[in-house]
């Protein structure tokens, strides 16, 4: 069943402050950053925050990023060492998100942090984003606007196909840049792959993310979520979960319809998102090109999950670059 849709609006001065009014009155509102469409809310405000989870259906073990203006501003909030101000410096504004000890006097709901005593926090560069965070005066909790586990938003119309009435309204700033999350990295590890690969962060870090043995030390974290330094974290209905930053469910970013991985050709009820040499019945990048399919990949899971065919498939991607990320989420998405 289609939901109602919510007030969309282009981005602009009037958008913008009809936006932060309902930011700071305690509403929600969807708006584009550069890597997909994020639900705002005041992250100081616990009632606000409570109104994504409900919104999405999220998870309330599962911890939100929190948008700000600039690294001084997140400076208030976090505490920063060594690493984690070279990070911030060479990627913010942008698809970055750090997560560091929260401070005691940061004034952000708890509720944001799911409460763990850390925080994940970025700077983001989009200038819907900024101008929401200018005008409204707050750091934004602001995770993807979509129903939870559902394929994350990189347009206004999956917004609203996905939330309907559950957000008043959209700010609309066309599709999205990077069209997948951001990096999430805790200390030197890599919670969840994204534009700002493991390759970018260690040529940033002091020592140029070196090990005492010559080899880099800046790890992506296992698919085997038990492996997790901070060890499982309980979920409200009693299952192990390992939730220590956002974006880690194991089945996420889904299509309503069974997602085969690694496929050449399409079965007779498939419906194929090709890359490079297989075709498809559309193609994430016919050249090959990984940042072009990462732009494009939530768009045409949606465009996937909404045609007549009983299943989806996808082309074989290759790990480097930015395809690590890519893999990620398609793993997540096939997830059952």
């Amino acid at each position: 069943m289609t939901r109602p849709h919510p007030r969309i609006l282009p981005y602009g001065t009037a958008a913008i402050t009809e936006a932060a009014a309902l930011i700071r009155d305690g509403g929600i509102v969807a708006v584009p950053t550069e890597t997909v469409y994020g639900l705002a809310a005041d992250a100081t405000n616990a009632e606000a925050v409570a109104r994504i989870y409900a919104a999405k259906g999220r998870p309330s073990f599962n911890p939100l990023i929190v948008h700000v203006a600039d690294l001084a501003a997140a400076e208030r909030i976090a505490v920063f060492d060594a690493d984690a101000l070279a990070l911030a410096k060479a990627f913010w504004p942008g698809p970055l998100t750090l997560v560091l000890p929260v401070r005691g006097d940061s004034g952000i709901a708890s509720l944001v942090t799911a409460g763990l005593d850390t925080i994940a926090i970025r700077v983001p560069r989009h200038r819907a984003m900024q101008a929401l965070i200018a005008e409204s005066g707050r750091p934004l909790a602001a995770p993807s606007a979509n129903a939870s586990g559902g394929i994350s938003p990189t347009r206004a119309a999956h917004v609203a196909g996905s939330l309907g009435e559950n957000v008043s309204l959209i700010l609309d700033d066309g599709a999205t840049e990077a069209g997948l999350e951001s990096t999430i990295v805790a200390g030197r590890m890599v919670l969840r792959p994204g534009p700002v690969t493991a390759a970018l962060i260690a040529k940033h870090l002091p020592g140029g993310g070196r090990g005492p043995v010559g080899t880099s030390d800046v790890t992506v974290r296992s698919a085997d979520h038990s492996r997790s330094p901070t060890g499982p974290r309980p979920s409200p209905g009693g299952s192990e979960s390992v939730v220590t930053a956002p974006g880690q469910l194991e089945s996420h970013y889904a299509p309503s319809k069974a997602l085969r991985l690694n496929a050449t050709e399409a079965d007779s009820d498939e419906w194929l998102i090709g890359f490079g040499d297989v075709a498809g019945d559309v193609s994430l990048s016919a050249s090959g090109n990984l940042v072009e399919a990462a732009a494009k990949l939530f768009d045409l899971l949606h465009a996937a999950d909404a045609n007549d065919c009983a299943r989806l498939a996808i082309a074989p991607i290759p790990l480097e670059g930015i395809g690590e990320a890519i893999n990620d989420r398609l793993r997540r998405a096939a997830h059952r």
